[in-house]
């Protein structure tokens, strides 16, 4: 069902064991589509299947939109000495190509925000490949900016 803007009308749940298979195949569409990097399924099913079975590794939410799971975003956690707080990350964001530009980003968006401003938690976080643009105009929309730092890691297995 959509309003007068054409948004959906979406709804964001806690992703359960049951959902693994929707999770793994927008995990592999996500990294084709934004990275050019075919992912082995059955690593990331059991990647996926030990987060949802560990919440000490993350928390997936979907959203959901007539009756669809349209979208999905991961929260990871990183502990801030400084602050005496956890950053929640947010990670794996995919939106089904059929939902895009209709509020379901949003819909997550606005629900792990809202967790990031509950007692222990000091903000949102996110990496994003440089060269996606829609996606760095998304998160600016949304009001998250850049404080300049650099991302360096080790052992990059996906090239």
């Amino acid at each position: 069902m959509s309003d007068r803007d054409g948004k959906q009308s979406v709804t964001v749940r806690r992703a359960k064991l049951s959902d693994v298979d929707v999770i793994t195949d927008f995990n592999i569409r996500l990294a084709k589509e934004t990275e050019d990097v075919d992912l082995q399924t059955d690593v990331v099913r059991i990647g996926v299947k030990r987060c949802l079975e560990d919440e000490s590794k993350g928390w997936y939410f979907l959203a959901e939109a007539d009756g669809e799971i349209a979208g999905q975003t991961l929260l990871t956690f990183e502990w801030s000495d400084w602050r005496n707080a956890m950053y929640l990350w947010i990670q794996s964001v995919y939106v089904d190509e059929r939902f895009r530009r209709k509020g379901v980003f949003r819909a997550l968006y606005e629900h792990v925000q809202e967790l990031s401003r509950k007692p222990g938690y000091c903000g949102l976080r996110l990496y994003v490949i440089d060269s996606n643009k829609r996606a760095i105009e998304t998160y600016k929309n949304l009001g998250m900016v850049s404080h300049g730092y650099l991302l360096l890691e080790t052992n990059d297995v996906l090239r």
